[in-house]
């Protein structure tokens, strides 16, 4: 299932104090920060995901963000990585969820996307994430949007191909 934001209207929530408290900074990665931001992908989501934050750094600006913590990542996110005007993948270092690190990356990319002259983002198949979604954002569900009829109609072919 895919969900519809209204860039102009998401609904954000304050997180700004949380990360601040928690020692979280987020930034849009810069390419020398290209082989920690995929490797952290790799590590903790596999390949697919490091997949598609390897190709949010072919785009111009790149359209990966990164969360720090003590120097190290604990967070990314990305847009225009599958596909143009899709946010996503995200992913926050486990054991560290809860701190406001996910909702920091989720905002700093929407507002990315909304710089780069996107009116709307497309959350991808967010059927494991629907709760997270829905709590920090103002959005809906696309009817009709399970991935066999989507973008990622490809990915799942291939993932039944073993």
């Amino acid at each position: 299932m895919d969900f519809l934001v209204n860039l102009y209207d998401m609904g954000e929530k304050p997180v700004d104090d949380r990360l601040k408290e928690n020692g979280v900074v987020i930034c849009r990665a810069l390419s020398p920060d290209k082989e920690k931001v995929i490797g952290f992908m790799k590590e903790h989501y596999g390949d697919g995901w490091y997949s598609e934050s390897s190709n949010a750094f072919t785009n111009n600006p790149i359209s990966a963000y990164v969360a720090i913590k003590d120097g190290e990542v604990v967070g990314v996110s990305c847009y225009d990585a599958t596909a143009k005007g899709y946010f996503g993948p995200i992913g926050v270092k486990p054991g560290l969820k809860g701190m406001g690190i996910g909702q920091g990356l989720l905002y700093a990319t929407l507002k990315g996307m909304k710089e780069a002259g996107y009116g709307y983002a497309i959350i991808g198949w967010m059927d494991d994430a629907v709760k997270f979604y829905e709590a920090c954002l103002k959005g809906f569900r696309i009817p009709d949007s399970d991935p066999k009829k989507t973008i990622y109609s490809t990915l799942t072919a291939l993932a039944g191909k073993q």
